[in-house]
């Protein structure tokens, strides 16, 4: 089982330090390969996602990413930005299929900005098209505009496009994972507005036709966005396109108490997969030594299960995370008063421990 680790930049490094460590405790046999990528690539070869990086990653059962990005290369060409990486071994890979849990631990009711009562038992999977949709669509680019509001002015422009095939799978995903879970699916779209999303309401209705024993409800992505923070237990699993899954999923982990806690996976069809903390690199932070590794330890637990099918392991890491945050451990983006504050390598150190 080879896995490519990618620390990337900021808090990367320090996250996903503890994520190999964790892995290392476990009695498995992992061959673990580091490469750079984002701004530490673009520093040591002039790219954020180099050849080198790029095969590396292509002839692994699974990645294990840290996160990209820093404030210092915001004036680079965009094709240099570090954030280029993770879009460039999405498509490259084709990564079609996120996962996001937002589950809120019994443990972190009161560190969620709702009410105890409307987070307690909260376990939601957001399932997002990763490689259509406006981040991907073209033509897009910069021009003097040739009609408009304001003809001859410069304007910039985007593509928001989906093809029946791109829905047609993102949808099955989603239904086959709402079979394990309470068997409901809220597909998430703008069909009032948008012809892109009109297409993806009639395949994912089309596609459910497969799927009797799963409930299907449609959502506008505004009125999602309200119900996320009014009553988020009413949904189970949400399915939607790339940029409504991104700010979606980002708004759920605040019902989570911190996004430091939130996993996620991207898998093509040969579950074949990337595994990342959702959260970014956090400049601000790095080297501080306060970052919360949790969500990069699930994500190492999420792969576990989903590419490298060791389900026994991936439950083993997800109890040793429950132990903690019942001994009180807390990095500081979760800390309340009564528990106690520790740092990054010291979270890390503790699910080692609670791994026995």
């Amino acid at each position: 089982m080879k896995i490519a680790v990618l620390p990337g930049d900021g808090i990367g490094t320090e996250i996903i330090a503890e994520a190999v460590k964790v892995l290392k405790t476990l009695d498995l046999k992992l061959e673990l390969e580091t490469a750079p990528v984002g701004g530490a690539a673009y520093e040591a070869a002039g790219h954020p996602l180099p050849e080198s990086t790029l095969k590396l990653a292509k002839e692994s059962d699974a990645i294990l990413f840290g996160a990209v990005g820093d404030w210092k290369y915001d004036k680079l060409e965009r094709a240099l930005r570090p954030e280029q990486a993770i879009l460039g071994l999405r498509k490259a890979m084709g990564l079609f299929a996120n996962f996001r849990p937002a589950i809120c631990y019994e443990q972190l009711t009161h560190a969620s900005s709702l009410k105890p009562e409307l987070v307690a038992g909260l376990d939601i999977l957001i399932i997002r098209e990763l490689t259509g949709d406006i981040y991907f669509g073209q033509p897009r680019g910069r021009r003097t505009a040739p009609d408009g509001h304001f003809p001859g002015a410069e304007e910039a422009f985007d593509t928001m496009r989906y093809s029946r095939p791109e829905i047609e799978r993102i949808a099955r995903v989603a239904f086959e994972a709402a079979r394990k879970r309470s068997k409901r699916v809220t597909s998430v779209d703008k069909s009032n507005v948008l012809e892109t999303f009109q297409l993806w309401k009639d395949v994912v209705t089309e596609v459910h036709k497969d799927y009797q024993d799963v409930a299907l409800d449609h959502m506008y992505v505004d009125n999602a966005a309200m119900q996320l923070v009014k009553a988020p237990k009413a949904f189970d699993v949400i399915v939607t396109g790339n940029m409504f899954g991104d700010i979606l999923s980002d708004e759920a982990s605040m019902l989570t108490g911190s996004i430091g806690m939130l996993p996620s996976a991207s898998l093509n069809d040969k579950k074949q997969g990337l595994y990342e903390p959702s959260h970014g690199s956090a400049p601000d932070i790095a080297g501080k030594g306060v970052a919360n590794p949790l969500a990069t330890i699930l994500s190492a637990a999420m792969m576990l299960r989903f590419s490298l099918n060791q389900a026994e392991a991936a439950d083993r890491i997800e109890a040793a995370v429950k132990k903690v945050l019942a001994q009180g451990l807390r990095t500081p983006d979760i800390y309340s008063e009564g528990t106690t504050k520790v740092g990054t390598v010291q979270m890390g150190d503790a699910v080692v421990k609670a791994l026995g």
